[in-house]
């Protein structure tokens, strides 16, 4: 794998700089690179170039510009962003701060031993966007949350864009008990892995393991070099045992105007 510094220039060019999601309109303005949905529901600022002398300007213009829009965003900060401190200088503006999350890359031409892991026969890949219900299922179970918007983004994508991800639900005894989906970049060398939720009693089954070997086995099929995942406390460990390597850790930072 290359050395760290190399994977973070890659992953900022390719996943933060030049990304392209399908349902999403991105504006360059040289300070930031934000976009939102075309629905016009949720935006996001996923890089920016900030200096000493314009890094609290710019924040204020872009507050202003989704509160105009009357629409929720995420500024996603990363710890080899500048300034070190814009987290601090979020919050001080009134953002939200979720916690860390470890941003963790395994390369495939490396032959991670996941890829030969035996996978249950009941583990499905979903076509049919009305069986995202099952993954909703799981999701709330697990996160005592409300599931719905989510799950109405997952169905979206998959009747739109199937070829932009693929989602996963693991069954046992017809029940589904752990769920997860992976989104394959637009001309570029990496995916990402997302959700990856099991149900409390089904736990240290090895469903969690099972679903991850399935999704990387499908994004080697699809000719992608590295692989992606903003990892928590509890897949973290999981993934770090499968060859995933750190190369830094994002902060989610949440501005909301309304609910």
């Amino acid at each position: 794998m290359p050395d760290k510094k190399i994977l973070l220039d890659l992953f900022t060019r390719y996943e933060r700089q030049q990304v392209q999601y399908p349902g999403i309109q991105l504006e360059d303005t040289g300070a930031v690179i934000r976009g939102i949905t075309v629905e016009g529901d949720r935006g996001f600022i996923g890089f920016s170039r900030l200096t000493r002398e314009n890094m609290d300007a710019v924040i204020t213009e872009q507050v202003e510009y989704f509160r105009r829009l009357e629409v929720n965003f995420e500024w996603k900060a990363y710890d080899y962003d500048f300034p070190q401190d814009l987290v601090r200088r979020l919050e001080a503006r009134g953002f939200q701060i979720e916690e860390p999350e470890a941003l963790m890359v395994l390369d495939l031409e490396e032959d991670p031993p996941i890829l030969l892991h035996p996978l249950p026969e009941r583990i499905q890949r979903i076509s049919n966007p009305d069986e995202i219900e099952a993954v909703r299922q799981v999701e709330e179970a697990v996160w005592h949350m409300d599931y719905s918007g989510h799950a109405e983004v997952l169905k979206r994508d998959l009747t739109e864009n199937p070829d932009y991800l693929s989602v996963f639900v693991a069954y046992a005894n017809d029940r589904p008990v752990s769920a997860a989906w992976i989104y394959y970049g637009l001309h570029s060398p990496f995916c990402g892995l997302w959700g990856g939720s099991t149900l409390p009693e089904f736990r240290g089954q090895g469903w969690y393991t099972a679903l991850l070997a399935a999704r990387l086995r499908e994004a080697l099929l699809r000719g992608y070099r590295y692989v992606t995942i903003d990892a928590g406390p509890m897949s973290r460990p999981i993934v770090e045992k499968h060859g995933f390597q750190l190369l830094g850790f994002s902060t989610p930072c949440l501005m909301k105007f309304h609910e």
